[in-house]
């Protein structure tokens, strides 16, 4: 018998947001991906930012936290975000952020880490009050130092808020009981997937290493990738392991049905939808 905790889990949609298809698809050729995930006028694919709340006894715990708030118009059209945020969907079954412990983010871009804070006057203040903020500690490192190719991704205006109540990871470990770091890196240097005991198994949530279930494929990296080899090796791993453990995956981007069960076909694999 565990003497961990098990988790209930909800699936939170947290906002839609478009962002370019050639820079989601990468290498792969525009004929090829435009087929799964047809473009707009502005070559932008639909995507999702869905987000976990986990619930065991008293504890309640949030996994990313979406684009949140503080959005020019200008920025809201570039990308098509939402008017929506965590804090809505959490609402809509009847959670206030108060309620929330810990929150876990894969990495700190900010249509990841953007709803740690919200826009209070003409400053940005944190959302989950005296919530514990868990990331791994190179990808705090590399979001303070602004180290990426897309130098408006790591905003300080997510970051210096929660500063003072972030708990900084080092590799594979426990966060809390039931609740597991691995380290997927190739889309950033400190990327984590996050392993989740429930009464179903392990319930996964990968981060960008897959972030639809058009990138499953061993070549499907995104441009926004800092390491793509990398990355499909993380990718690798990950479906492998998901396959032969029979975890139920939550892909973060997904826009449609966002649960998959992972099967091996041939040399790589594919996704079963659950829903």
């Amino acid at each position: 018998m565990s003497d961990h905790p098990h988790w209930d889990w909800t699936l939170l949609r947290a906002g839609s947001l478009r962002l370019d298809g050639g820079s989601m698809f990468g290498v792969v050729p525009r004929v090829m991906w435009s087929r799964l995930s047809p473009p707009d006028e502005s070559n932008r694919i639909g995507l999702q930012t869905n987000c976990l709340f986990l619930k065991s006894g008293d504890q309640a715990v949030l996994i990313e936290t979406g684009c949140g708030d503080k959005w020019s118009e200008k920025m809201r059209s570039i990308f098509a975000i939402e008017e929506r945020t965590v804090v809505d969907a959490l609402a809509e079954h009847g959670i206030s952020p108060g309620d929330i412990g810990d929150v876990v983010v894969t990495h700190l871009h900010f249509d990841h880490a953007g709803g740690l804070t919200r826009q209070d006057g003409d400053e940005a203040v944190p959302v989950f009050g005296s919530a514990s903020v868990h990331v791994q500690g190179r990808e705090w490192e590399d979001a303070i130092a602004n180290r990426s190719t897309m130098t408006g991704t790591y905003l300080r205006t997510h970051l210096d808020p929660i500063a003072d109540r972030v708990i900084l990871l080092d590799g594979e470990c426990n966060i809390l009981p039931g609740i597991r770091s691995w380290p997927m890196p190739g889309h950033t240097w400190g990327q984590q997937a996050i392993l989740i005991d429930t009464d179903d198994g392990v319930v996964c949530f990968p981060g960008d290493v897959c972030p639809t279930r058009h990138h499953v494929g061993a070549p499907y990296s995104m441009g926004y990738d800092m390491l793509p080899y990398e990355n499909m090796l993380s990718k690798r791993r990950l479906l492998d392991r998901a396959a032969s453990e029979s975890w139920t995956l939550v892909l973060d981007h997904e826009p449609g049905d966002a649960t998959f069960r992972v099967h091996v076909e041939g040399n790589w694999f594919v996704l079963e939808p659950l829903n």
